[in-house]
């Protein structure tokens, strides 16, 4: 199993889970089910947030990794406007209380808001000194943000961005500037939202010659990278294994060139996209 290492030596799988939409409106039964078959799969590293179903996320996967706290490398993020020095202590324990744990291996600041990025760092580096968070690290920040950010930046242990075929422009500069860093980066939506991207001939062209799924070539695409961790979200079994069953699938030079025509690299920055 490929595994992706932090600066301070941990070791993940390159292939997560996601929980984005958990915690709502969907059958939370199913929905912790998945996880669990994720864990037994490999899919050890589970990344959540505070937003995701105000909470209700976060207590799925609890339902989920009871019993199994030792196995799972737990990540949580904290809404922007919660990442002040008075406020993220706060945010941070409403989660370790959801997520029925002691510490989180890392939290991450979702995005930016008015809170100055020095102060969230101050407030998460006392969170780590409390014992609380193992490490941080941030999401949806782009190459100025994390230059912004200054010393410190070497105690970021990743940038979670949005990362897939059809969203392509961290290739250009966010990405090269994080692996000159050793930092690891965190891809979400790698499969895209299931619709056009999904659809595509030319990606329906190579997952016909492997024998797989589009989703799966788009997630190989994605695993491709080295320091990339992927963290797609499932929630019906059969997703689940096809996910874990895309570390396996190498994707050809050809399948490559394919793919770039179809969804061509950037040639220059571009805003950071999220969603």
């Amino acid at each position: 199993m490929t595994t992706v290492r932090f600066a301070d030596g941990a070791e993940v799988p390159a292939l997560g889970q996601g929980t984005w939409r958990m915690g709502e409106r969907g059958d939370r039964r199913a929905e912790t089910a998945a996880l669990r078959l994720g864990l037994d799969l490999g899919m050890t590293l589970i990344d959540t947030a505070e937003m995701y179903g105000e909470g209700g996320a976060e207590e799925v996967v609890a339902e989920a990794i009871a019993g199994r706290r030792d196995a799972v490398f737990l990540v949580s993020k904290v809404y922007p406007h919660n990442a002040s020095r008075t406020k993220l202590p706060r945010a941070l324990d409403a989660s370790l209380k959801r997520l029925k744990v002691e510490r989180l291996d890392l939290y991450l600041l979702h995005w930016r808001g008015s809170v100055p990025l020095a102060e969230t760092v101050e407030a998460m580096e006392r969170a780590k000194a409390d014992g609380k968070i193992a490490r941080w690290g941030v999401s949806n920040l782009d190459v100025d943000d994390l230059e912004e950010i200054g010393p410190a930046l070497r105690d970021c242990a990743t940038d979670q961005v949005l990362w897939n075929l059809e969203a392509r422009g961290v290739e250009f500069d966010l990405l090269p500037f994080c692996a000159k860093r050793s930092m690891p980066v965190m891809a979400y939506s790698p499969i895209g939202q299931g619709g056009p991207l999904l659809r595509n001939r030319a990606l329906a062209a190579v997952a016909a010659r492997h024998g797989v799924t589009p989703a799966q070539v788009a997630l190989a695409f994605v695993l491709r990278r080295p320091g990339v961790i992927a963290i797609p979200k499932a929630t019906d079994p059969a997703h689940v294994r096809q996910n874990a069953a895309a570390r396996d699938l190498a994707l050809t030079e050809q399948d490559v060139k394919e793919l770039d025509a179809a969804f061509p690299p950037p040639k220059r920055k571009r805003p950071l996209e999220m969603i």
